[in-house]
């Protein structure tokens, strides 16, 4: 009991003295005293209890201790998580992609996304905003996150173009080195990737060319739209499919939010007439630019689709 006044020990002043060699007197201790081999008197049972208690409480903090341990160096590695999370969607879509192209095309064409992607990564921390490592999507290409595109349309604009443009520098890059060595791979993987960053430039969102768009004409998000149906009616797949709802879905998200003429909605499409001219002219310049790199590595494939061959 917790109470030292109920407790079964004998007090201490009840104790009498003991003859130098001679056996305990008798009744001087409790039965259990007899067991201890230090002829020792046992505490308080509340002192006992109290310690447990104490022990009990310290286990529980050391283990505490121990978790908030674990979750730090959780989170000294999630950079590390992230770079794997990365690679590892990236080898799966070379997987994927090899089936129909073969393994040293699907390498190249993952490394074009990448590049890409990469470029809307690097505009985002450019405008101060954070942005995850980009994360690939068999047959659907690729993706990054983050909270925001920007504080206005024309930073909306800039981060959609910036992955165009990076994109068509690598596809360049295929394309010269290509010429140099004389391989038809490069120029087929340049082929790919400038039709890819042209693709991109569709004047409705989420593709890039609809968030140009945000900056300099939001009423071609409809004539995009529109484009894009009629891509998909001639070319019927399931991306397109995908990309038409998702399409249709944004767009008409966005001009309902833009027709409530908020004070809000108001500022964030303020955009000056001469970045309106600037973003129009390099997103009329990659146009033509992508057009003309088309035209130029274009590789005729007698297998179909497959590129393994080249």
């Amino acid at each position: 009991m917790d109470n030292s006044e109920f407790s079964l020990s004998a007090p201490v002043t009840a104790v009498p003295a003991l003859p130098p060699a001679g056996p305990l007197a008798p009744g001087a201790y409790p039965s259990h005293a007899e067991e201890n081999p230090f002829g020792e008197r046992p505490g308080p049972r509340g002192g006992n209890l109290r310690s447990r208690i104490a022990s009990g409480l310290a286990a529980v903090g050391a283990l505490f201790a121990k978790f908030f341990a674990a979750i730090k160096t959780g989170l000294l590695f999630l950079p590390k998580i992230k770079l794997l999370s990365t690679a590892g969607t990236a080898l799966v879509s070379v997987a994927a992609y090899s089936l129909f192209w073969g393994w040293t095309f699907a390498l190249g064409f993952v490394v074009l996304l990448f590049v890409h992607e990469m470029g809307h990564v690097l505009q985002l921390r450019r405008e101060g905003i954070k942005a995850s490592a980009p994360m690939f999507i068999p047959f659907m290409g690729a993706a990054i996150f983050s909270k925001s595109l920007g504080e206005n349309a024309l930073a909306e604009a800039r981060v959609g173009l910036a992955g165009p443009i990076l994109g068509t520098a690598g596809a360049a890059v295929c394309w010269g080195v290509g010429e140099a060595i004389n391989s038809d791979l490069l120029r087929a993987l340049a082929y790919v990737g400038f039709f890819l960053n042209l693709f991109n430039l569709l004047p409705v969102v989420p593709l890039d060319g609809g968030r140009a768009m945000a900056a300099m004409a939001p009423w071609m998000w409809f004539l995009g739209f529109g484009a894009l149906v009629a891509l998909a009616l001639v070319f019927p797949n399931p991306i397109i499919f995908i990309i038409v709802l998702f399409g249709g879905m944004e767009t008409w998200r966005r001009w309902k939010a833009r027709s409530t003429r908020s004070l809000e909605q108001a500022a964030y499409y303020r955009v000056s007439p001469r970045n309106r001219l600037l973003v129009g002219s390099v997103y009329i310049g990659l146009i033509v630019l992508l057009v003309l790199g088309m035209s130029e590595t274009h590789i005729l494939s007698s297998g179909g689709h497959g590129f393994g061959h080249l």
